[in-house]
């Protein structure tokens, strides 16, 4: 006679594992809903964390329940919009983000158009920005360092490439 053992295998056991589905608590395919008790008010708010990360992506009101005191519970559509939402609200935090770090200007000089690009590298400890100056080609012409602080403006742009993008003060 044989022991009899479960049929699940240690790879099911893991996909098991990420993935629970209680009233207030929901975790699936990296993200993890939870209600919680909202601070401001007698209600409820649902926060949405993407896993790895230390902060919820999102936090939101969340719906009372039939009995005007427990928060309704979560289901599969609810948490399926949450996640959307919440992915879309990191979408756009990055993107902003990069608009930040990433500046694109053009200017016509003497010598041609140019594209000057301002990339400002956050470093915790010394942080810079590099301007370049791109040709028609998209051949490097010019680079400087200058502050992360360097405000890149159609003006300074023209005068850097009409002064053969020499050192900017």
């Amino acid at each position: 006679m044989t022991d009899s053992l479960p049929a699940t295998s240690p790879e099911s056991a893991t996909v098991e594992a990420e993935v629970l589905q209680d009233a207030r608590l929901w975790r699936k395919d990296g993200w993890t809903a939870r209600v919680i008790k909202n601070e401001d008010d007698d209600g409820w708010a649902v926060e949405m964390i993407k896993d790895g990360e230390p902060e919820p992506a999102l936090v939101g009101p969340w719906t009372m329940g039939r009995d005007k005191k427990n928060p309704k519970p979560l289901d599969t559509g609810a948490f399926n919009t949450l996640v959307k939402t919440a992915t879309e609200v990191l979408r756009r935090h990055e993107q902003q983000l990069h608009a930040m770090l990433h500046k694109r200007v053009s200017v016509s000089v003497a010598a041609g158009d140019i594209d000057v690009t301002l990339e400002i590298v956050p470093d915790e400890y010394e942080p810079y920005a590099v301007l370049t100056a791109l040709d028609v080609f998209g051949e490097q012409v010019g680079q400087q360092r200058v502050a992360p602080t360097f405000k890149l403006t159609k003006a300074c742009a023209t005068a850097w490439a009409e002064g053969g993008f020499g050192r900017i003060d």
